[in-house]
């Protein structure tokens, strides 16, 4: 029997805290925090660059749109092509970082799934004495799947503006407050099971926080938030509010177990009285650690409410971990194998006619592959992976294989 969402949240979590605990090396071993420009490999002056070119996905995809056995069209060859460019600037007491990545997505039989995925991002970081100030504006065009719940690859655009201010009370122990202000909108030619999207999902969210955070160590950090966020749709019987309390635990690289983990508690709030409320907890975590220095072990879990297409189910709880180990073998061979779980506990609009009431689809996936070095600076790596989603919906129910080298250059 599958366990309740609640606990299975717990087990979600329990293995990201054995990994964090387990694993965390002793303050003693870790070192000074690295500056913002540490991976850079291109420096002219005070400007650094690190860039990263990479061919993936260059293979076969068995399930192109996702669809059921009895209604699956023939497989595809597909390949992505990303360049990325990361760049540092320092001016005095400030940093400006930024981050410009584009994905151009071929598929060779259906040209409707071809498109161009573009993510910009800049930053600027400003320290007055006590006082540090952060701000930053991304934009993102892509033409990818939202989540697991919709299949279609349709145009979607997103601006986010954050924004923080911390000011270093006692020794390693800072207060300050934090904000963000994201919109999102599809096109408005896009629709899945005849719900055009932007009509249900075009969002205006706002959210405002106080925090606390402290250094344990120079690249250790924990922190206290508290705040509310405000969502506004452009079907305004979406719309809700919501209050969070969270917990942060941060190790930053080059320690030896390095990433986040921001265990939290939502008080979830619609303004239409027929969308039931949601009170639970939440959980956002990504975490790397290397094992003598050739195994890297990663797990990357969540919990938290999304919103759905479907206005009778307005929204689900998500809840999930992708677990990888990857292993170098023989002198430039390594090896990957990735095993991930997702559940989907979908909540009925009162009164509305839904087909299963309440239901929870699955999604579960696995893989692996090896790779070989060339250098430290390029890699050739062939994978495979098997996905497949189980609902009590049989039209949406699928499964899928894809498999494909993939070759990175780092310079």
């Amino acid at each position: 029997m599958p366990a309740p969402p609640r606990m299975h949240s717990l087990h979600v979590g329990g293995s990201v805290l054995a990994l964090l605990v387990v694993c965390a090396p002793p303050a003693s071993a870790q070192t000074a925090a690295p500056a913002p420009d540490a991976a850079a490999t291109m420096r002219w002056g005070p400007l650094s660059l690190h860039s990263t070119l990479a061919l993936s996905n260059l293979g076969v995809d068995s399930n192109v749109f996702n669809r059921p056995a009895d209604t699956r069209l023939p497989s595809d060859f597909t390949l992505t092509f990303t360049p990325t460019t990361n760049l540092w600037l320092r001016m005095g007491q400030s940093w400006i970082d930024g981050t410009i990545q584009v994905d151009w997505v071929y598929f060779n039989r259906y040209a409707s799934e071809r498109g161009t995925n573009s993510r910009y991002r800049m930053g600027v970081t400003r320290t007055f004495n006590r006082l540090r100030m952060n701000a930053w504006a991304s934009r993102v065009s892509t033409r990818v799947r939202p989540n697991f719940e919709i299949d279609a690859r349709s145009q979607q655009f997103q601006k986010i503006f954050t924004g923080d201010v911390m000011y270093q009370m006692l020794g390693t122990t800072s207060v300050g407050f934090k904000g963000l202000h994201r919109t999102t909108t599809f096109d408005q030619d896009a629709v899945f099971l005849g719900t055009r999207l932007a009509a249900e999902l075009n969002e205006t969210a706002v959210s405002n926080s106080a925090v606390i955070r402290h250094a344990l160590t120079p690249l250790t950090f924990v922190a206290l938030e508290v705040g509310r966020e405000n969502q506004r749709f452009f079907a305004t019987s979406r719309n809700a509010d919501s209050n969070r309390v969270l917990g942060n635990v941060t190790l930053e690289s080059p320690a030896l177990i390095s990433g986040n983990v921001t265990f939290g508690y939502r008080h979830f709030v619609p303004w239409d009285k027929n969308v039931p409320t949601y009170h639970g907890p939440t959980l956002l975590a990504g975490l790397s650690y290397r094992l003598r220095g050739t195994t890297r072990l990663r797990v990357d879990a969540m919990r938290d409410l999304q919103q759905s297409f479907d206005a009778s189910q307005p929204y689900f709880i998500q809840t999930g971990a992708v677990w990888s180990v990857q292993r170098q073998i023989v002198g430039p061979f390594d090896v990957l194998a990735r095993l991930g779980r997702h559940r989907m506990a979908y909540r009925d609009r009162v009164g509305a006619t839904v087909q299963i009431s309440n239901r929870v689809d699955r999604m579960k996936s696995v893989g692996g592959g090896m790779g070989y070095r060339l250098g430290a600076d390029k890699r050739v790596g062939f994978t495979l992976e098997y996905a497949e989603r189980l609902s009590g919906i049989v039209a949406r129910r699928y499964q899928g294989l894809q498999y494909g080298m993939s070759i990175t250059y780092e310079r």
